[in-house]
């Protein structure tokens, strides 16, 4: 879809601020009247992809649509159940929180009604005494309203479970599967550095040595694009997926319109109060080696909702290791120092993450 943003007036501008509006956010009568897509739209689209662990560019493109009609979706509104694609919705991530609390594990509460959620509904409903069906309609509501009359607080089992797994360990990062995601591609370069090295070529040089140094360590790497590809980042998170990887790193690099902007951030999945453990974790050890390795700027673990976090069924992190706008740093993604620092700074941290010595769980995590 092509993009919608401020200056923009239509039919396509009153859909995004009627969904606006009902959820809350504030734009103009004005602007509303005129089907304009000016600032208080602008400012409430802003707040409203900063609330969803969105790119907060004020730009209506594809992932922040889908977030729109994802967010109109109450529980109760529709029926749930398992399909392909997966049934995405507020509903579906209310279904999940009120899943976990109850000690049934739906996984992440990412709003997607994987298998995972199926599972913890037929749980549930084999628990209460209803036909196991994985089918959640008004009988399957009611039984979940009744047990949860009363206020219940405290982690969910899925949070529960993920803490004690990165508390713990699993051992040794020899023989795990890394999945390694250069970001971008040859349709898609993403942003240009002030000498010309484009992100879409630095990061696979940056996935190229980070694939070398995890061989070194007896893992089992798997590079999800190659050099001429540009997948979607569904598809990606899908490759990982049907590889079965424990981890996911995601490599891009920062941009910005100050060329003065600099430092390194990773990110992992999070918005609307819920959040990857495992990822926050991984990701705050990614900051940890990054930023001693090489001495740039900590700009710190952060939650987001970006499809190839969401997606993936594994720990997942998007490393950021500098800004491409950033003359001194576009330098640095040219040296073979700082290419081969960033690569054993990463597998460092999966070695750590491994073997169960993560020290936070992210700057911004919940």
């Amino acid at each position: 879809m092509q993009s919608i943003r401020r200056g923009d007036r239509g039919d396509a501008v009153r859909d995004v601020q009627a969904r606006l509006v009902a959820l809350g956010f504030h734009v103009d009568a004005l602007e509303i009247d005129d089907h304009a897509f000016g600032e208080s739209t602008e400012g409430a689209l802003r707040a409203f992809q900063q609330e969803r662990g969105l790119l907060v560019d004020g730009l209506v493109g594809p992932n922040t649509w889908e977030e729109l009609v994802e967010a109109g979706y109450a529980l109760g509104d529709r029926v749930l159940y398992l399909r392909r694609p997966n049934v995405r919705g507020d509903d579906v991530r209310a279904l999940q929180r009120r899943l976990n609390i109850l000690g049934f594990d739906p996984g992440r509460e990412d709003g997607m009604f994987g298998d995972q959620t199926s599972q913890a509904v037929r749980d549930f409903q084999r628990n209460v005494g209803l036909r196991s069906d994985g089918i959640v309609g008004a009988t399957t509501l009611e039984a979940l309203d009744r047990l949860l009359a009363a206020p219940v607080t405290g982690p969910g089992r899925a949070a529960v479970r993920e803490t004690e797994a990165v508390r713990t360990g699993s051992g040794s990062l020899a023989g795990r599967t890394v999945a390694v995601d250069a970001g971008h591609g040859p349709e898609d370069p993403g942003a240009t550095g002030p000498a010309g090295i484009r992100e879409a070529e630095a990061a696979f040089r940056l996935a190229e040595a980070l694939l070398v140094e995890l061989r070194l360590r007896g893992s089992d790497p798997r590079l999800l694009r190659a050099a001429g590809e540009d997948p979607g980042a569904s598809e990606r998170a899908d490759r990982a997926n049907r590889a079965g990887a424990d981890v996911l790193v995601s490599i891009h690099l920062n941009s910005h319109e100050d060329p003065s902007a600099e430092g390194s951030s990773s990110y992992y999945f999070g918005g609307l109060g819920a959040s990857s453990v495992a990822g926050a974790a991984l990701a705050q050890l990614v900051q940890d080696e990054l930023t001693a390795a090489t001495g740039l700027r900590d700009g710190r673990a952060h939650p987001k909702s970006f499809p190839i976090l969401r997606e993936t069924r594994m720990p997942a992190v998007q490393i950021e290791p500098c800004f491409v706008t950033n003359p001194k740093e576009e330098q640095l993604l040219s040296e073979e120092p700082f290419v081969r620092g960033f690569a054993v700074a990463t597998a460092r941290a999966l070695e750590r993450y491994f073997a169960g010595q993560a020290t936070g769980s992210g700057e911004d995590a919940p």
